[in-house]
């Protein structure tokens, strides 16, 4: 398929079921805001500002962030009170950061730097579909 939102849909809903994560999705890179892109899981924020919680500093950081319990993260936006932990990875193209890949759990401490790793390996990918 050749479809951006088809693929993305399809790559959200196999790392949903596939890994058994409570919310994963993209945001894309949108002035100075990050946009609600295919997800899979409970209704999401669709508009998030750079700096702001999880997603929004790891595009200002431009670096990947583990949460091992979002209550603890200042500034966090609480979409959804189930979410405990967190992971969020810049999508990152000719050196810019064009999006983000954001994934809960509704269990503590859930992502580590395996999973970093894995995922990191994984925005690389998305990257070259965009």
């Amino acid at each position: 398929e050749e479809d951006l939102i088809a693929n993305l849909s399809n790559i959200m809903s196999a790392l949903k079921y596939g890994m058994n994560y409570f919310w994963v999705g993209v945001y894309k890179v949108a002035g100075d805001q990050l946009i609600l892109g295919p997800f899979q899981g409970p209704v999401a924020c669709t508009r998030i500002l750079k700096g702001r919680g999880v997603c929004g500093n790891c595009w200002e950081r431009n670096q990947a962030i583990i949460v091992g319990d979002v209550d603890k993260f200042p500034g966090h936006i609480a979409c959804s009170g189930d979410s405990k932990s967190e992971i969020v990875l810049p999508l990152i193209k000719n050196n810019v950061v064009i999006g983000v890949l954001d994934i809960d759990s509704d269990e503590y401490a859930t992502f580590d730097k395996t999973d970093e790793l894995h995922l990191t390996q994984l925005t690389e990918w998305l990257v070259s579909i965009f």
